[in-house]
């Protein structure tokens, strides 16, 4: 090949031994030459078998880098339910277990106290206990494996929006106060209102967990007492009606979880477990749930 030389039609015509194309027209076979990269190609790669025909070897398909399949993400840690720490019931339970100006104040075995409203009461008197409508749903948990706990009977009781307890502080209503039994999915439901602040106690609301209602019912002792944790938002909301709560907006500004005599020896995961989480507003009512996780042995 002439160095000097540079087109392909002279470099075929000058070297027809380079290339055999049998009966194709020397035109027909710069068309199918084409472009200089296939040209290069037949002229880099091509073997000369010595009769002047180039064989062009196929080109070989490269072996793929074998991929190793994807290790398994092992899979997590089962749920973990935060057990709910036992509380003391306080001096106003009415559930049998105490005395009050020397009889035993027992409203778990009175007609009636079985029942998802609780704002009115039920033994002499209707009355129905002014404040915030707090719709809140209780759900029950096994410890183990988080499973939801039906048949459970829970009786829950709380101060009314002056502080006042039916059946103690305030003796001649038995508002506030009630049982219902757990569903298929643990959960049992309870229409009330946002409690008033007591001085020196955060917020909240007792609940005692009984294995059925036959057992809440004939005064058998619950298998687990504990007190729930009204939210900061929901306080606030509802103690800026002073006529309402009179007492509770100063009250509340004066006490604290961590200072709180029950919370304050409770772990943060604990007592953050049984906060109520909540919805809703003053106007229309707040809706709220919390779950309660049965120990082990009950």
């Amino acid at each position: 090949m002439n160095g000097t030389d540079h087109n392909p039609e002279n470099q075929l015509h000058d070297q027809p031994q380079r290339l055999a194309f049998g009966p194709i027209h020397r035109r027909r076979a710069l068309e199918w030459m084409g472009g200089a990269g296939l040209f290069a190609l037949l002229t880099a790669c091509g073997d000369d078998d010595g009769d002047g025909t180039v064989t062009v070897p196929p080109t070989p398909t490269p072996t793929p880098t074998p991929v190793p399949p994807p290790t398994p993400t092992p899979p997590g840690p089962e749920p973990l339910c935060v057990p709910t720490p036992p509380e003391t019931s306080g001096p106003y339970p009415a559930d049998g277990t105490n005395t009050a100006e020397g009889s035993t104040s027992n409203v778990l075995n009175v007609a009636g106290v079985q029942r998802e409203d609780i704002r009115a009461s039920f033994i002499d008197t209707t009355t129905v206990a002014e404040g915030v409508q707090l719709t809140l749903t209780i759900t029950i948990l096994a410890e183990a494996d988080c499973a939801p706990l039906s048949g459970r009977a829970v009786y829950v009781w709380q101060a009314d929006a002056q502080g006042l307890f039916s059946l103690y502080t305030a003796p001649e209503e038995s508002y506030l106060r009630g049982i219902g039994v757990t569903n298929a999915d643990g959960e049992v439901k309870f229409v009330t209102i946002v409690p008033g602040c007591l001085e020196d106690r955060y917020p909240h609301i007792y609940v005692e967990v009984f294995p059925d209602l036959f057992s809440a019912t004939r005064g058998s002792a619950a298998d687990l007492t504990t007190q729930l944790i009204v939210p900061a938002d929901l306080c606030n909301a509802a103690y800026a009606d002073t006529d309402t709560y009179p007492d509770s907006a100063t009250n509340f500004a004066d006490v604290s979880i961590d200072d709180d005599p029950v919370f304050g020896d409770d772990s943060t995961e604990e007592n953050s477990a049984r906060t109520l989480t909540v919805g809703g507003n003053v106007s229309s009512g707040f809706v709220s749930t919390v779950s309660i996780t049965m120990p082990a042995e009950s």
